[in-house]
């Protein structure tokens, strides 16, 4: 069963406000995501260069949410939390992603537990250009407020 594109991004992301990095939903299968992120020239990251490239690392967990949003979505369930546990190997090629530019973020889902422990491999790109890439581990449990509410997280 494939969803009709494009959903906003808020219909499958749990993130709002400023604390919400991507913009758009392009592509969304059962195994991958693509979004973009429109830079911003103000927000809570900026600086004078723009946004340092270590927020990547949120840009790709904020894909992989979007994905599991849309997992979701599918099955007629809302969007649910879940927690970035870490990166393996993330490589930026800039120091700053320029403030007003376009990127694009995939993530490609390598392995999904039944436990929700899970691992994609994501990249940022710039047009053709690739400027970060790394393999992003996350956790969804099956309740997420339970999870928070039994000390675990």
């Amino acid at each position: 069963m494939n969803m009709q594109l494009p959903l906003n991004i808020e219909e499958v992301l749990p993130h709002r406000d400023s604390m919400r990095l991507i913009d758009r939903l392009l592509d969304w299968q059962p195994e991958s995501i693509v979004v973009e992120v429109d830079v911003p020239h103000h927000g809570p990251f900026n600086h004078a260069d723009g946004v340092p490239a270590w927020v990547g690392v949120e840009y790709m967990a904020q894909a992989i949410a979007a994905w599991a949003g849309c997992k979701a979505r599918q099955a007629g369930r809302e969007p649910s939390i879940g927690f970035l546990l870490g990166t393996r190997r993330y490589t930026a090629h800039q120091p700053y992603f320029a403030a007003g530019s376009c990127l694009r973020v995939e993530a490609q889902c390598e392995l999904m537990g039944e436990n929700g422990l899970g691992m994609f491999a994501c990249r940022i790109l710039a047009g053709a250009t690739e400027l970060a890439v790394a393999n992003v581990s996350v956790f969804e449990p099956r309740d997420a407020m339970a999870y928070l509410e039994s000390g675990e997280a």
